[in-house]
């Protein structure tokens, strides 16, 4: 998940939701706003633990406080009529739960490999489901570390255990997407939590082969050597990698015997129309030629059950116009039985730094409005849960107002 930038979260604003709304709660809401009580449009917010970005606002919190924060968030999502969270439970090849698999995320108490001395997931799933919120356990497949030291690493962690399973690459470590024994580990390492917990959805966000670093070189000539045969050029190999990553995810996910939903969030241009008569009337980075991430096929293949672009840009944007870009979406899904929901850039709203357009509160509302247009387009993810909470131009209670039939208590 992709942002310019990230600033303090006030703690405050947390214990700013201390009630419910009633009618405004969890799945509730979503029937109220289109009057049909079969039909709940996605309403969600992304809940980021990396870096401490949304939860818990520091590391070495007592549980006691991490958990009044967590609640603070939950029980914010439904005051703004929301009905499903999307939580980082594996940020860096680390848990926020006890996995035999990885160490516990240093991001709860500032050490890696810690027990914090409670269970985030298990208490996250059980508190969103008694406020009628759908949880989507998100993971990270191939970050290691936001820093290059294999050494900073918890001793007995997997990437230590096997170097050779290792990349470094614009100051981060990466485990390699090209070894079928990575892609193996990581799908067990994620499955341990859907198989343990009643998640409502499995969730990977746009990092796949990591955005292109100017200067270096994402080294994998020894697996491309190793496993590239019959594939004419590197880049399809690498785009074969991560198909695989996705089309054995959806078939594990099923097996696990119960309703599970799989989906991504990955950057929202597939290939630009200047690249691929096909793509999308856009001038930005391409998830397929970039990120080795197809995502239009996996929506043909139907090996997902939903996708939510990052359509992080305005209305009128003139490299990546939002207008263009849900329409383009619609039809990529059109027949294929996979869900749409749009990734909405509610961090960007009253930023100045984010350009003029975002400084208007109803910005988001149009967008909203706009693809209320396109039958596809089956709700709105918003990133993220900070920015639900303190809504610092108002512009998600703009959008409560407008489109989800009510108002947020103020």
């Amino acid at each position: 998940m992709r942002r310019i930038t990230r600033r303090g979260f006030a703690a405050g604003v947390l214990g700013a939701a201390s009630s419910l709304l009633g009618a405004g709660h969890g799945t509730a809401a979503a029937a109220e706003a289109t009057g049909d009580p079969g039909a709940a449009p996605m309403r969600g917010m992304w809940l980021a633990t990396v870096a401490n970005l949304d939860w818990p606002t520091k590391p070495g919190l007592p549980p006691a406080e991490q958990q009044r924060q967590l609640l603070g968030l939950l029980e914010v999502a439904v005051e703004r009529r929301l009905n499903t969270v999307f939580f980082q439970v594996r940020p860096t090849a680390d848990a926020l739960w006890p996995s035999p698999h990885e160490p516990w995320a240093q991001y709860l108490t500032g050490t890696q490999g810690k027990d914090p001395g409670w269970d985030p997931l298990g208490f996250a799933v059980a508190e969103a489901h008694r406020r009628d919120l759908q949880l989507h356990a998100w993971f990270n497949p191939y970050r290691i570390a936001n820093h290059a030291d294999p050494d900073r690493l918890v001793p007995g962690h997997p990437a230590r255990l096997h170097p050779e399973w290792v990349l470094p690459y614009g100051g981060k470590l990466y485990y390699n997407p090209g070894l079928p024994e990575v892609r193996g580990f990581v799908q067990e390492a994620m499955l341990d939590a859907v198989r343990r917990y009643p998640v409502d959805g499995v969730h990977f966000d746009d990092y796949f082969y990591p955005y292109p670093v100017a200067g270096e070189e994402f080294e994998d000539d020894a697996a491309f050597e190793a496993h590239g045969a019959g594939f004419a050029d590197r880049a399809s190999w690498r785009r074969d990698n991560v198909d695989r990553l996705v089309r054995e995810m959806k078939q594990k996910v099923a097996a696990v015997g119960r309703p599970v939903r799989f989906g991504v969030s990955p950057s929202a241009i597939w290939r630009n129309r200047g690249t691929d008569s096909s793509g999308s009337d856009t001038r930005g980075l391409q998830t397929y030629d970039d990120l080795y991430a197809d995502t239009r096929r996996w929506v043909r293949e139907g090996w997902i059950d939903y996708i939510v672009p990052q359509v992080y840009w305005n209305i009128g944007f003139e490299a990546a116009d939002y207008a263009k870009v849900v329409p383009w979406w619609s039809e990529a899904v059109s027949g294929t039985g996979v869900d749409l929901y749009i990734g909405e850039a509610l961090y960007r709203a009253g930023d100045p730094g984010q350009g003029t357009p975002w400084l208007d509160p109803a910005e988001l509302s149009r967008h909203l409005t706009f693809a209320r247009g396109y039958p596809q387009v089956g709700g709105h993810v918003f990133f993220s849960a900070r920015d639900v909470a303190r809504d610092r131009a108002g512009a998600l209670a703009r959008i409560v107002h407008d489109h989800y039939g009510g108002a947020v208590r103020p």
